[in-house]
């Protein structure tokens, strides 16, 4: 008999942001050229949102936890650990967590950030296990929140469909019971960086009118590399997730996939063995919204009241880097 392994922290509140603004594929085929049905054929997306000019990481991030604290029943002052994962920072100096610490007034908290693309809040979770675990903290805040929308070219098809900005949010405490996260699995390799990345904007090629009339700060992926990989090593982190936990999909009551294409999420779920009526999807109506897709699904699913108290979870993510996650827990 395969012995379960005992949660050391749980989730305990989870709220998500998504801007106003609804992009549809009707308005990018004015932009682009591509259609409604290219779009929905190849990706499952049928519109994305994107957040105002004047609207950032921090600021997104804020509502989201706002909500996971509310729900959480958890006072600014009572968070020990803050994290956010971003690859769409306001700025280089300091981390978005810092600015978004000011903003909720969480003056306790240690604040960073971490920065592994469409995994980095399944890597937070993880994070925030650690020092949870080890008695560093009481309560941790883990944020994923992106503004994809500034860092996407608008003039290249096979990128600018994908994105849209959004953020979500969690609560965690250290575990009492059974419930909490079951299993982690989280690799990465970074052989693979070029295949999805910026590769103008940092240290290395400074900003310059050069980089920017080349769009060389703006993202760039090989859009085959990049699927064939993402299919190969969620369905590993699947996998591993599961095994770890002592679980097979038929004890899964809800898979949660990053929401990067509907083609990888339901190759995801037949490698985990999970039939597509137990899949959470909306891509259809975020598109990629990095780190914070996963948060953002979960806050969704537990609201319509399709997983709550007692419900098993099976999420996996890719990202850049390569980085790539699969995690259970039990709400």
């Amino acid at each position: 008999m395969v012995k379960h392994p005992k949660p050391l922290v749980e989730i305990v509140g989870t709220g998500r942001y998504l801007p106003e603004r609804v992009l549809t594929n009707a308005d990018l085929e004015k932009m682009v050229d591509t259609s409604d049905e290219w779009i929905r054929e190849r990706t499952g997306i049928g519109e994305r949102r994107i957040a105002r000019e004047d609207e950032g990481a921090a600021a997104m991030g804020a509502e989201a936890a706002l909500k996971a604290m509310n729900r959480a029943g958890v006072e600014p002052g009572e968070i020990d650990i803050l994290i956010v994962s971003t690859a769409t920072p306001d700025r280089l100096l300091p981390s978005t967590a810092c600015d978004l610490q000011a903003i909720l007034g969480a003056g306790n908290a240690m604040a960073f950030d971490i920065s592994a693309a469409c995994s980095g809040w399944l890597y937070g979770l993880t994070m925030a296990e650690g020092y949870l675990a080890t008695g560093r903290g009481e309560i941790a805040l883990v944020v994923g929140t992106e503004k994809m929308s500034s860092i996407v070219d608008w003039e290249d098809r096979a990128t600018c469909i994908l994105f849209g900005d959004a953020a979500g949010a969690a609560v965690l405490r250290r575990a009492t019971g059974d419930r909490g996260i079951l299993s982690c699995h989280h690799k990465s390799d970074g052989n693979l960086a070029s295949l999805l990345h910026r590769p103008g904007g940092g240290a290395s090629i400074p900003m310059s009118a050069e980089v920017l009339a080349d769009k060389g700060h703006l993202l760039k992926m090989s859009g085959r590399e990049v699927f064939k990989y993402a299919v190969r090593s969620m369905a590993d982190a699947s996998d591993t997730a599961l095994q770890q936990a002592g679980l097979t999909g038929e004890d899964i009551d809800l898979l949660i996939p990053h929401q990067a294409n509907i083609r990888i999420i339901n190759a995801t779920a037949k490698y985990a063995g999970i039939p597509m009526e137990k899949v959470y999807i909306n891509v259809d109506r975020f598109g990629n919204t990095s780190s914070a897709a996963i948060p953002v699904a979960l806050d969704e699913a537990i609201e319509k009241g399709l997983a709550g108290p007692g419900s098993v979870i099976l999420t996996a993510a890719f990202g850049a880097g390569f980085t790539w996650s699969g995690m259970t827990l039990r709400l």
